[in-house]
């Protein structure tokens, strides 16, 4: 067993065999220059030379489906910038610090003016390591510290000049770099998992709840009753609240993107407003009217609802309640289409009451499709918590490779 011994550096706390490089030193850092007259106008829809701009990086690689073409002209007019194989690029205009690496190249490609290519010039410096790097806590200090209390927007190569980061030698640098990239394709497999899950119920949405001739349709108004929250004026006195005993107080800002409020909600109702408020029982549906209209939820939890939201107090028993909460979510999706720009602006209770909503005449049925497509949220629920915690490990594994807590030495 190996004992590593620890030096104090300007960087933190390392171990003593490893080095502190920089990163102008070690590495040569490209971009186009100017735009070299090169303009949006010349971007085409296919070709065969690649562009990369800033809006294509994704995840820490290029998503070549999104790039735009040029001219054969544009890719040879800067050798510089043809991208290779094993090159790391960085975004310096509009979000900066964006990382990718090229694992593979589809065609040959050039990079726009918002992009810098950065490669190795020595053999003792390993490119995959060097793309961590970038994805890792050194790089954004680096870039906390030049942006801190301003609006930059732009990376200048003299900006790297600043830029130090750890060195072990060049076997623990692969072994490392090698170890996070295992760790990336366990959670590339997850995220394409739930794209194609999310996909098939995407799909699976649209058949089953496709009104049939047979089906019955009828105005919300008739279907159900509903009324607005309420919370007492002026909004924002501190007596109406009491977030450390008071009872869970839903706004707009709690009703999630999953059909579910948060787990907690972010303030709470005092026992003096409670009165001036409406409460909702847990069990029932509620649907934001304000700021991001249309979103619906099934209450988890007792609370009180503020008038930004729609309470359904009451569904007729030909409806079952979890396909109407799904019918009533498709509504909005499909009012969502025919509104400018794809946001609903406004919508008033009575506008809501004339809403068509669609539904099976067999109860049976509306239950057998609702339990489907819930379903398949919790799959995709599951799946999304396990990303998130492979995630969460990937971070926790780096800090400790990156820091000499954990050695691969072999």
């Amino acid at each position: 067993m190996v004992t590593t011994k620890f030096k104090n550096t300007d960087i933190g706390v390392i171990p003593e065999d490893w080095k502190i490089i920089n990163l102008s030193e070690k590495c040569n850092l490209n971009a186009r220059i100017g735009w070299q007259g090169l303009t949006t106008d010349e971007y085409l829809k296919n070709g065969d030379y690649y562009l990369i701009t800033g809006t294509d990086f994704k995840n820490g690689y290029i998503d070549w489906s999104n790039c735009v073409f040029v001219e054969k002209s544009r890719y040879i007019q800067d050798k510089n910038i043809q991208i290779r194989k094993n090159d790391v690029l960085i975004t310096k205009d509009g979000t900066i610090g964006k990382v990718a690496f090229i694992e593979n190249i589809e065609k040959p490609t050039t990079l726009n003016s918002g992009v810098f290519v950065l490669r190795s010039n020595d053999e003792n410096l390993h490119s995959k390591f060097i793309y961590y790097i970038l994805r890792s806590f050194y790089f954004d200090t680096f870039l906390n510290k030049i942006t801190a209390g301003s609006t930059i927007t732009h990376l200048y190569q003299k900006d790297f000049v600043h830029f130090n980061f750890i060195l072990p030698n060049i076997n623990e640098q692969k072994n490392i770099a090698k170890v996070l990239s295992d760790l990336d394709t366990w959670i590339n497999s997850l995220e394409k998992i739930i794209e194609k899950k999310c996909l098939v119920k995407q799909g699976a949405v649209q058949k089953l709840l496709v009104p049939k001739i047979d089906w019955t349709i009828k105005k919300l108004g008739e279907i159900a009753q509903f009324r607005r929250g309420s919370f007492p004026q002026p909004y924002g006195l501190d007596k109406w609240y009491d977030d450390d005993k008071g009872i869970p107080f839903i706004q707009v800002y709690d009703v999630d993107k999953n059909r579910k409020l948060k787990r907690i909600t972010k303030r709470k109702i005092s026992v003096l407003a409670q009165p001036m408020s409406v409460f909702v029982p847990k069990g029932n549906i509620v649907l934001t009217l304000q700021g991001s209209i249309g979103r619906i939820a099934l209450t988890q939890y007792d609370a009180f609802c503020d008038r930004t939201l729609l309470i359904f107090e009451q569904i007729n028993s030909e409806i079952d309640k979890f396909y109407f909460l799904l019918g009533v979510e498709q509504i909005f999706k499909s009012e969502k289409e025919k509104a400018p720009g794809g946001t609903i602006k406004t919508i008033t209770k009575e506008a809501l009451s004339n809403f068509n909503i669609s539904f099976p005449k067999s109860l049976e049925e509306q239950k057998n499709v609702a339990k489907l497509i819930f379903d398949m949220d919790i799959e995709i629920e599951s799946l999304e918590k396990k990303l998130n915690k492979a995630k969460q490990i990937k971070k926790g594994i780096m800090q400790q490779l990156l820091t000499g807590k954990i050695r691969l030495l072999n």
